[in-house]
């Protein structure tokens, strides 16, 4: 006659123990929840600031985008994300106290690009603090790309607006003269045949156009598979192609200054270009992956005899299967 054994469950260790079943995780939505209510309260009257900015600032209004594709590229991310340990660590508090005290720097010398900033850099503390290394080195290219939600500072703008000004205006009289229109340039303003005078604006330097393709190029090199200096290429020539585009806008303006009335030229100038200008960037952009794709010969892995060497040529083919991800 045997005898029954009791039947004890299996202990786990604590390590392997879902996070929902410690007190850690199951407290953790209220963490995260009390966290963004301290941060919003804390910075409301920043984030007003910069939403009001954003509507009354034609150059910074797509910086109110910024967070929205912040959030897209998180959850693009998310399945890598859950693979991250969550652990907290006490290097956090460093950034969010330096923010703090860019941020009494902006509230005692009237300073509002250090408010700003340093609401992307408490960000940023909070989630190397709260989620640990792991998680901060993954979405450090998202909290890098946040700070371009905050509008230059006042001498910055003034120092790049001017010179895009200028650029502008030379270079739609290149483009206007390559096409057989007399033109005469007197600062910035422009005259068409000796009678009609178009004035290239401050807003017409390009720069509301600058901001909004680095911001698609950025997260366009986000959500590629590329290599590395692949993504950093798509951002840079983000700038040129800003410019050029720019500059296609204002060359067809004064072909319509001319050949139709000035309120014609005027509304392609603000609506229909502003529209079609964002595709041909995307489409410039894509053109340029296509190109790389063809310029850039892969390496060629050395092939490796023998049983002996299979492993380390698997290896090598693997980390370069990795390389494209970045």
């Amino acid at each position: 006659m045997t005898q029954k054994r009791p039947h004890h469950p299996q202990a786990t260790h604590p390590a392997e123990r879902p996070a929902s079943a410690s007190p850690s995780g199951r407290f953790w939505p209220v963490v995260v929840l009390l966290t963004a209510t301290v941060f919003l309260w804390t910075y409301w009257a920043t984030i007003l600031d910069l939403l009001k900015e954003y509507r009354l600032n034609e150059d910074y209004s797509v910086g109110g985008l910024v967070p929205i594709a912040a959030l897209y590229l998180l959850w693009h991310d998310r399945k890598r994300l859950a693979e991250c340990r969550v652990a907290p660590c006490w290097w956090g508090i460093v950034p969010i106290v330096i923010a703090q005290v860019m941020r009494l720097y902006g509230l005692l010398f009237l300073y509002q690009s250090a408010e700003r900033y340093s609401l992307v850099l408490t960000i940023a503390g909070t989630v190397l603090l709260m989620a640990g290394w792991q998680v901060f080195k993954r979405i450090a290219w998202i909290l890098v790309f946040m700070l371009l939600m905050v509008p230059l500072p006042g001498r910055i703008h003034n120092t790049i607006s001017g010179p895009l000004q200028r650029l502008a205006t030379m270079g739609a009289v290149f483009m206007l003269e390559l096409s057989g229109i007399t033109v005469a340039r007197e600062g910035n303003v422009i005259v068409l045949n000796d009678t009609v005078p178009l004035a290239v604006a401050e807003a017409c330097s390009g720069l509301r156009m600058l901001t909004a393709f680095v911001i698609v190029g950025a997260t366009l090199a986000y959500l590629v598979n590329r290599p590395r200096w692949q993504k950093v290429v798509v951002v840079i020539s983000s700038v040129p192609i800003a410019i050029l585009c720019n500059l296609i806008r204002l060359f067809v303006t004064a072909e319509l200054y001319l050949v139709a009335s000035s309120e014609t030229a005027e509304k392609f100038f603000h609506d229909f270009a502003g529209l079609t200008m964002m595709p041909l960037a995307i489409l410039l952009l894509v053109g340029e992956l296509a190109l790389m794709n063809i310029l850039v010969v892969p390496e060629k892995v050395p092939s490796v005899s023998g049983r002996a060497g299979r492993p380390q040529a698997s290896k090598v083919e693997e980390g370069f299967g990795r390389s494209g991800s970045g």
